[in-house]
Parts: structure tokens; sequence; C-alpha cells
């Protein structure tokens, strides 16, 4: 069960990254918050190489790493637009359905399988998430759901949740055929290098914010970095979609968070998203 603390950590790190983020993100641009991920992470990473032995690196690593760099810009491309979008209440419930995509495409792409009750866990962590992520019910539930057909936040949303199982399935590849931490050192630095050229096409006139928020972004990135470390250990021990489904309890970290830290309020019907959350945990766990 190494992996389901390693999930825990994973998204309790992601949380935090965000956290970070909010706190940050006063003025500054969105593009520069996002690269502030991978520009101020790759380095923390890099130097831990120096201290572990050099993997093997199989035949199908930087293949699977070029494959795997198109999808991810693009859904942090897609992002960026989404939460740029004025209903951020109706496109944020969309990244929770990163495991039900991936029952399909880790089963495509790495051949996983899981079991009945490991299904239904994921079902209840994906219907948890979305409860948990909206702002309001706005008279519905399916409030989100219908605006995919009106606003275009929410169709980028639900597409990036459909390109973060794409890219976790291929980033289990090249943890396969290299180690946890040197696939996470090869991710981070070529999306910093990848995001660093389109911040300066998309928003050169901002991206001296970069260095001008050093002390306020710096822990933005040590935190996405620890998320993918203990992300590529996780999935070493265990399928993709379950995994991901225990990775997405960062929304519980992230109301907590919101609670405590920015005062947030509708914690009671959030307070039931996660319930609805951690018992999909449990049945995923006893799978």
């Amino acid at each position: 069960m190494l992996w389901v603390l390693y999930a825990l950590l994973s998204a309790f790190s992601f949380s935090t990254a965000d956290a970070f983020t909010k706190k940050a993100s006063d003025d500054l641009d969105n593009y520069v918050l996002i690269l502030s991920r991978f520009f101020y992470g790759a380095p923390f990473v890099l130097l831990l190489l120096f201290f572990m032995p050099m993997p093997k690196i199989e035949a199908g690593f930087w293949p699977a790493l070029i494959a795997l760099l198109p999808f991810e810009i693009l859904a942090w491309v897609l992002y960026i637009k989404a939460i740029k979008s004025n209903q951020i209440s109706l496109v944020l419930p969309f990244l929770s359905f990163t495991p039900a995509f991936l029952v399909i495409i880790s089963f495509l792409m790495l051949g996983e399988i899981p079991t009945l009750i490991g299904l239904f866990g994921i079902a209840l962590v994906v219907a948890g998430a979305y409860i948990l992520n909206l702002k309001k019910f706005n008279g519905s539930l399916l409030e989100p759901i219908k605006s995919v057909f009106r606003e275009k936040g929410s169709l980028y949303m639900l597409i990036v949740a459909f390109l973060f199982s794409i890219t976790s399935s291929l980033s289990k590849i090249l943890v396969q055929k290299s180690s946890p931490l040197f696939s996470s050192a090869a991710y981070l630095a070529a999306m910093a290098l990848s995001f660093l050229a389109i911040s300066f096409f998309a928003s050169r006139k901002n991206i001296w914010q970069l260095k001008a928020s050093f002390k306020g972004l710096l822990p933005v990135g040590i935190f996405y970095a620890l998320m993918v470390i203990f992300h590529n250990l996780a999935i070493t021990l265990t399928i993709v979609p379950y995994m991901m489904s225990i990775k997405r309890t960062s929304s519980i970290f992230s109301v907590l968070y919101g609670h405590f830290w920015f005062k947030d309020e509708n914690i009671r019907m959030r307070g039931f998203g996660a319930l609805v959350m951690l018992l999909g945990a449990v049945l995923i766990i006893l799978s």
C-alpha cells in the first residue's frame, strides 16, 4: 500500500502548489504562473539527480517524452484559457473526469484493467470531486455539464481532463523506461523550456514577473516538483486509474486550504463531496 502514501503526498503537493499559486497570483500573468511550476521546479529535481545513481535509459524513453510534450503543453494552454473564463465555478469540476477517461486510455496504452470494485471506487471519486469543486449549485448539479454547450471554458477544461489522462499514461512509460526521479527531471526540464518559449511569444511583456515574484513563486515550483516525483513513484506500484483517483483527493486539501487559509465559504456542500471521494478512495484501496 506504499503507492497510496505516494499518491496522497502527490495530491497534497499539488494542492499546496495551487495554494501558493493563488497567494501569489495578484496581478501576475497566467502564463507566468504556469511557467513558474516548471521553471522553478526543474532545478530542484535536477539537483536531486546529482545524489542518485544514473538509471539505465531504455529504448522508447525519448520518443515517449516527445509524444507527451504536445499533449501536456496543449492541456496547460487550454487550462489557462479555461480559468480566464468568467464562470470559473463551471469549469473546475471537469478536472475530476481524468480518472474516468483513464479507465479507457490506460487500457488502450498500458493494458491496465481495474477490478469491478475499483471501477465503482473510481466512479465515486469522480462524482465526489465533481461535487466538491462546485462553487454553487445554481439550481442544478448538472449546471456545469449543461455549460459545455454554451461556455468555451467548460469545454476547454473537459478537454484538459482528457489530455491529462493521455499524459498520465505516457508518464508511466517514461518511468518504466528510466526511473521516477530521472523521468521527473526530464519532464520538468522539457516543459520549462517549452513554456518559456511559449510565454515569450504569448506574454512577452509580463515575463519579467517570473524574476520579480521569485519569493512567491519558488514554493509553487518546489511543491509542483514534489508532486511530479510522488506521482511517478506511485504509478510504479499500481495502475494509473487508481493512482489518479487517489491523487484527485487534492481537491479535499484544496478545500481545506481555501477554508483555513483563504477563508472560502460553502464548506458544508464541499464536505459532502469530500465524503463521497473518501468512500471511493477506500473502495479503490480495498480492491
